[in-house]
């Protein structure tokens, strides 16, 4: 059964209540018969399952130190040299002769 936090208008007292989903809400204060009102706190957010964060799974270190190398060794070779220039250079120059 779920615990709901109850405060008095009137006095201020916080007490907690075990109720069932279908009760219904207190209204009076049985101590100083003032109102009552339902307090309600946020909660945290827990993420459960796989999926959430980048560690999820098994061997995910290792790929994502693999797929680092890799674009690492990419970016290290220089561009290759052609004679004639880019494919779109040749052809623009193609035309204008």
């Amino acid at each position: 059964m779920p615990t709901y936090e109850y405060v008095c208008k009137q006095c201020g007292e916080s007490f907690d209540v075990h109720q069932s989903f279908s009760d219904k809400p207190l209204k009076r204060h049985d101590a100083c018969g003032g109102e009552l009102q339902k307090v309600f706190h946020s909660r945290g957010i827990v993420f459960r399952g796989s999926g959430f964060y980048a560690t999820d799974g098994k061997g995910s270190g290792e790929t994502s130190k693999e797929t680092k190398k890799e674009r690492q060794k990419e970016t290290a070779k220089p561009p290759a040299k052609s004679g004639s220039g880019s494919p779109a250079k040749t052809a623009a120059k193609s035309a204008d002769s």
